[in-house]
C-alpha cells in the first residue's frame, strides 16, 4: 500500500473538485476543454524543468511511495501531479470568481505586481548560488512581468488572493510530499541548491514556482474559455 502513496495524494487532490464540477450552479466540466488544453501546456514546461532539475540531483524522489512507473526519469505521479494540482486551483478559481467579487483596483494591483517582481528579483540575485532559488524566483518575477505589463492581466491581485486562501491546502498536499506524517519524504532535496526556509517541511522556492505555474494556467485557461461556444 506504501507504493500508492504520491498516487493517492494525487487522487485526494483532485476527487472532490471533480465531482463538484458537475454541481449544476457550478457547471465546471463545461469547461474541462480549455482546462485540460492550458494545463497541458504549462505541465509540459514544469515537467521539463523537473526533469532537468532531477537530473541535476536538485531534488530526488522516495521509490518506497512510488508505482515504480517513470518517464523521462519522472514518477508517473509527478506528472500527474502537474495536472491534478492545477485542477483543484483552477475549480477554486472558477467558484470564487463566479460567486464573489474579489477583483483589485487598478493601483493597488500595480503596486502589488511591482513590488513583487521587485522581491523576486532581489531574492533570485541575493541567493544566485541556489539553483532552485534562482530560477524560481527570476522565472516567476519574468513571468509576472510579462503577464500584467505585456499580456494586460488585470487578475493577478484577485489570483494572489485565491492563490494565499488555497494556502492551506497546498501545505497539506506538498507538507505530505516533503515528509510531514511520513518516516521520510517523498521528495527530497539537496540543501546546497536552495536556501533552506521551509514552512513546516516545504521549501518556500515550492510554493513561489507552484504560483507562478497556477498563474499561467489562469491566463490560458481564461484565452481557452473564450473561444468556446456559449461563452
Amino acid at each position: 500500500m506504501l507504493h500508492y502513496t504520491y498516487l493517492l495524494i494525487n487522487f485526494f487532490t483532485v476527487i472532490i473538485c471533480f465531482v463538484f464540477s458537475f454541481h449544476p450552479k457550478i457547471k465546471f466540466n463545461r469547461h474541462f476543454p480549455a482546462f485540460f488544453k492550458a494545463a497541458f501546456i504549462v505541465a509540459l514546461v514544469f515537467i521539463f524543468w523537473d526533469i532537468w532539475f532531477t537530473s541535476r540531483g536538485v531534488w530526488w524522489f522516495n521509490d518506497a511511495y512510488l508505482l515504480g512507473i517513470r518517464i523521462g526519469g519522472l514518477p508517473i505521479e509527478e506528472i500527474l501531479f502537474f495536472f491534478c494540482i492545477p485542477f483543484s486551483c483552477m475549480f477554486t478559481y472558477f467558484c470564487l470568481d463566479k460567486f464573489f467579487r474579489l477583483d483589485w483596483k487598478l493601483l493597488p494591483e500595480k503596486i502589488f505586481v511591482i513590488i513583487s517582481i521587485i522581491s523576486a528579483l532581489g531574492m533570485a540575485v541575493y541567493f544566485h548560488d541556489k539553483i532552485y532559488t534562482l530560477i524560481t524566483f527570476l522565472s516567476t518575477a519574468i513571468s509576472m512581468f510579462t503577464l500584467y505589463f505585456v499580456l494586460k492581466a488585470r487578475w493577478i491581485g484577485k489570483a494572489s488572493l485565491i492563490y494565499l486562501l488555497l494556502m492551506p491546502g497546498f501545505l497539506i498536499v506538498n507538507g505530505i510530499l516533503t515528509g510531514t506524517g511520513l518516516e521520510s519524504p517523498v521528495v527530497n532535496y539537496n540543501p546546497e541548491n536552495f536556501i533552506g526556509i521551509r514552512m513546516l517541511t516545504i521549501p518556500v522556492e515550492d510554493t513561489v514556482y507552484g504560483y507562478e505555474m497556477i498563474l499561467w494556467n489562469i491566463y490560458l485557461f481564461q484565452k481557452f474559455k473564450r473561444n468556446e461556444p456559449n461563452e
